[in-house]
């Protein structure tokens, strides 16, 4: 059930963490952000390369792709860095990848890739959650980067698309966990939708429990919530972006 007592950090059952979006904070990006939610920090940069993977090769289809990693100081115990993905670095950039493909043409760009890099700089909880909400604004200028040089057609995005987390915590529904909660939760949900409120993922387990149908109607009902809120703010600070690629 979702309870009106007051959490650890001071919010209710209900309550996004602070959510902060800062636009356009690297030179050499075609577009940027960096996103914040609590403490949980991650910037996202989006690169352009003039090529495609072999399977795309001669089909005028342009393409997304996502990495994700944690930076050695995000965790208060140093984060080893690795010479390639660990498992849970590679299921959360695919996540990445797939979410940000639901809501773009990869027609409209030609044969190009654009990279996503995502790098935690500080971690509580939903580092990828957080990463999906940060990568979708840069994705917006580095689509905006590209149409100013002509080398894209439009509409090119279908909607806007937001992420979070919600879990079961002593047997009371949360929205937006921070570690403290996540790491001690009975069931976690990361929930990804877009702005017309439609589900492009769902990824949920329990631990050491289960959970109902009627409670997997309220967590994604609360994730819904929360999401709305986050693409509210999206499209506030992207208001002339979406205009110019989707006429929003």
């Amino acid at each position: 059930m979702i309870m009106n007592e007051m959490r650890k950090d001071g919010r209710t059952a209900d309550q996004l963490r602070r959510v902060k979006i800062t636009r356009n904070i690297v030179k050499h990006a075609i577009g940027s952000a960096l996103v914040e939610m609590g403490d949980t920090k991650v910037i996202c940069c989006v690169s352009m390369e003039e090529k495609v993977p072999q399977f795309l090769r001669n089909s005028g289809t342009g393409w997304l792709t996502a990495e994700y990693g944690m930076l050695p100081a995000s965790t208060p115990e140093r984060t080893q860095r690795m010479p390639y993905p660990a498992g849970r670095n590679q299921e959360i950039q695919r996540l990445i990848g797939r979410a940000l493909r639901s809501v773009i043409n990869l027609k409209h760009f030609g044969e190009r890739t654009l990279w996503v890099d995502c790098d935690v700089l500080q971690a509580d909880g939903g580092t990828r959650t957080a990463a999906i909400n940060g990568a979708f604004c840069a994705l917006v200028d580095a689509l905006v980067f590209m149409k100013q040089r002509n080398i894209l057609m439009l509409p090119v995005l279908r909607d806007c698309l937001a992420a979070v987390s919600v879990g079961i915590v002593g047997n009371h529904q949360y929205l937006d966990l921070c570690y403290a909660e996540d790491s001690i939760a009975q069931v976690d949900f990361n929930v990804v939708m877009t702005g017309k409120g439609e589900f492009v993922e769902i990824q949920g387990s329990a631990e050491g429990t289960f959970f109902s149908r009627k409670s997997l109607d309220s967590i994604l009902a609360l994730a819904e919530k929360g999401i709305t809120e986050i693409i509210s703010l999206e499209k506030t600070i992207l208001k002339d972006e979406l205009q110019i690629l989707a006429g929003y």
